[in-house]
């Protein structure tokens, strides 16, 4: 009988971090390290995986020498300022007060939980009518506690749980196509679980656009199946020329009787295509 497998540790396999990373990046250079980073970040968790610890430490003093994980994270502040404009918690607000009723005067703020926060500034952390749970790897800001979401203590009333989860850019940055598939999983056991039919808790999902639009094993239709195996309704999305935005409802009672397994399945054959996946056991 084969054993079922635990959730991962997102910090399994994430590369290390020791040097400062500089003050100012064009906008070339933030696109250029960010890429890099995550190449590396793959090899070396493959490494890992294989039990190449010599290819591993060579791929480690690699992203040492490029700054480590708090150059990545410089960069993706950067990439995510306003005068970039690259905040994507504006587009989760402008699809939130369509979503959701208008709280009365004196009613409790919307709990959201921002998994890999970069900033405690961004759009949905200054906006009245929210209450925003920030985590991250590794934060750089006493406002961002440092945890591993796929290790953070399961809430067991609705009480502890949230209305919104932000995943932006975090999905992505999982090591392998069954983590993956783990933290989609998890992320329904952060939210509201009995909600009124006028209210509703959301999953907010961002992902660099090729990892759907030029994957040779994941795209939009098969997402969505995934997404709805899960109990996930998709109501909003927009793509733009590097990114893709969904908002997902989610819906307990449409689990049942749904739950599906998703393996690696090839749905887009060609030479030129990526390998983004998501596997879901």
């Amino acid at each position: 009988m084969k054993r079922k497998r635990a959730p991962g540790s997102l910090a399994h396999g994430r590369p290390p971090h020791i040097n400062k990373p500089t003050a100012t990046l064009s906008s070339k250079a933030t696109r250029t390290l960010i890429r890099s980073h995550h190449q590396l970040h793959k090899a070396h968790a493959k490494a890992l995986k294989e039990g190449d610890n010599l290819e591993a430490s060579r791929i480690e003093e690699q992203i040492e020498k490029q700054g480590g994980l708090k150059s990545y994270q410089h960069a993706s502040i950067i990439g995510q300022s306003v005068a970039r404009g690259g905040d994507s918690s504006k587009t989760l607000l402008a699809w939130l007060k369509s979503e959701l009723p208008q709280t009365s005067p004196g009613s409790p703020p919307l709990r959201v939980l921002e998994v890999g926060a970069l900033s405690p500034n961004n759009a949905i952390s200054t906006a009245p009518g929210y209450a925003v749970t920030r985590i991250d790897l590794n934060s750089q800001h006493p406002d961002i506690k440092t945890q591993d979401f796929m290790e953070r203590p399961v809430p067991l009333f609705d009480e502890k749980r949230f209305d919104i989860v932000s995943l932006s850019l975090v999905l992505n940055y999982v090591p392998d196509a069954e983590g993956r598939g783990d933290m989609l999983r998890r992320t329904t056991e952060f939210l509201l679980q009995d909600t009124p039919e006028k209210e509703s808790s959301f999953l907010f999902l961002v992902l660099p656009a090729p990892c759907l639009t030029n994957s040779r094993y994941l795209d939009e239709k098969r997402l969505g199946e995934i997404m709805i195996s899960l109990g996930y309704m998709r109501t909003n999305r927009k793509l733009t020329e590097k990114l893709i935005y969904y908002l997902w409802k989610y819906v307990p009672d449409r689990t049942k009787g749904s739950r599906r397994s998703f393996s690696k399945t090839e749905v887009n054959p060609g030479r030129s295509r990526n390998n983004f996946c998501v596997v879901l056991r």
